[in-house]
Order: C-alpha cells, then structure tokens, then sequence
C-alpha cells in the first residue's frame, strides 16, 4: 500500500507536459502521452445514427478512426473549418479516437504548483473530466482528462471491456 502511495506522489509531484489546443476562446490542455500524432482536417465519412459531435469516420493507415468535433461535445458554437484546423489523433488504452480542435498552441510542461483544482460549477464537460486549471503567467489552461472524457457514456465509444 505504501509503495503505491510513493509512486502516486512521485508521478504527482513531478512536471508534466500538456499539449495545449484552443476552442473559441479558450485553452485546454491533454497529457502529451495520450497524443498519438497532429493532422490537419479532412472532412470524415459520416455514420449513420451518430451523435451530433461524432463528424464521422476517416482511415488512417488501414485504422478506421472516429473523429469528434470538440466544439460541439462542448455546445460551442458551430466550428468554421479553416487552415488552422487540426485533429488531434489520441491513444486511449487500445482506442484510436481523433478530436477537432480549431488550433494546436504549444506543449506546455506544467509544475504541479501551477496546478489548481477546477471549481465546482455547471458546465457542458464532465466535471470529473476536469483534471485542474494550469496556469503560466497570463495564460490560463482548462486540463483535460481525454480519456475519461472520451469513454464518457454519451459517446458511443465505450469499448466492451470497460
């Protein structure tokens, strides 16, 4: 038990590294290690019967992937696909899941002193997918927890064995 308890704390106690993305106005931030590659937008093939914010699928590399727009998981508004648009292809545990973002900024490497809990409030996102808000001098970083926010029940994306 104790030895869990230390590897909890050293793995808490050290920086860690955000890739940070933008949605209208805001900043968000996902561990870097969930971050399989960085592509630039390419219209899916749309499912039937899927939720609004699955866009659809795209093949990647023989890899039938399904590609969230994150404005509309978040009920934002509608997004404007441009140049500066990206997906953002993650590895969840044994999922491929791509995510559409308006920019990629940075990665950003966090200390866990500039770490604060996220407060309680209302919100489109799951609130236990918020791992914190990330600050560095003005910036200020809504940290996701992307793999609990995309095995979230609304999904779809929920594989058998979870």
């Amino acid at each position: 038990m104790s030895q869990m308890m230390e590897e909890g704390s050293r793995v808490a106690s050290g920086p860690r590294e955000y890739l940070t993305f933008r949605l209208d106005q805001e900043e968000y931030g996902i561990d870097i290690l969930k971050v399989q590659e960085i592509r630039g937008y390419e219209k899916p093939t749309r499912i039937a019967n899927a939720p609004e914010f699955i866009k659809g699928v795209v093949n990647l590399r023989g890899t039938i992937v399904p590609i969230v727009d994150m404005r509309l998981k978040f009920n934002c508004a509608q997004a404007e696909y441009n140049t500066f648009t990206v997906v953002i292809i993650l590895n969840l545990r044994s999922r491929i899941v791509g995510i559409v973002v308006d920019s990629v900024s940075d990665v950003m490497e966090l200390a866990p002193e500039n770490v604060k809990a996220a407060p309680e409030i209302d919100s489109s996102i799951d609130s236990s997918a918020v791992v914190g808000l990330g600050s560095v001098g003005e910036r200020m970083l809504i940290l996701l927890d992307i793999e609990k926010l995309m095995s979230s029940m609304d999904m779809g994306l929920v594989s058998a064995e979870a």
